[in-house]
């Protein structure tokens, strides 16, 4: 199981985590947290489906969300170091995206932006293009991407 193996990961290196996801609503922190013995790795999550709660329990900046849009790379960085700093976390994955149904001609169903911050200031982003699968499945692949890019770390 890889929720299991980004634990044991983590857990031998010390670090406790931290999520901050949108389009997924805190899938990533439920895959980790059904583990027993999560707790002493894992920190907390944060789910800011709104803007809003991007804004203010992660800190980012509306502006930058008005100007590159909530499933952007900016965004998605922003959310992994504000997930960081309101946490005690090591290191942080973000997740923001279109898991359907419904997208724009420049935000396609099945695209999403991931962040991965640590302690040491290094940002990571990766943006993934899952088509349009459908909504769960789309939610689906983008906690298993999570969870690979917390393992790979």
């Amino acid at each position: 199981m890889l929720a299991k193996q980004v634990l044991q990961h983590c857990r031998e290196k010390g670090w406790q985590i931290a999520t901050a996801e949108s389009c997924t609503g805190g899938l990533v922190a439920a895959a980790l947290t059904d583990i027993a013995g999560s707790s002493d790795v894992f920190d907390r999550g944060f789910v800011t489906y709104s803007n809003a709660g991007k804004t203010e329990m992660l800190g980012v900046d509306p502006e930058l969300i008005n100007q590159f849009g909530a499933v952007s790379q900016q965004v998605a960085e922003k959310m992994a170091i504000g997930a960081l700093r309101h946490s005690d976390a090591d290191i942080a994955v973000s997740i923001t995206g279109v898991a359907g149904p419904g997208a724009s001609e420049n935000k396609p169903e099945g695209l999403v932006w991931f962040g991965l911050a640590n302690k040491h200031s290094v940002v990571i982003s990766q943006k993934m293009e899952f088509r349009p699968l459908g909504r769960h499945e789309v939610r689906a692949a983008s906690v298993k991407h999570a969870l690979q890019l917390l393992l790979n770390t």
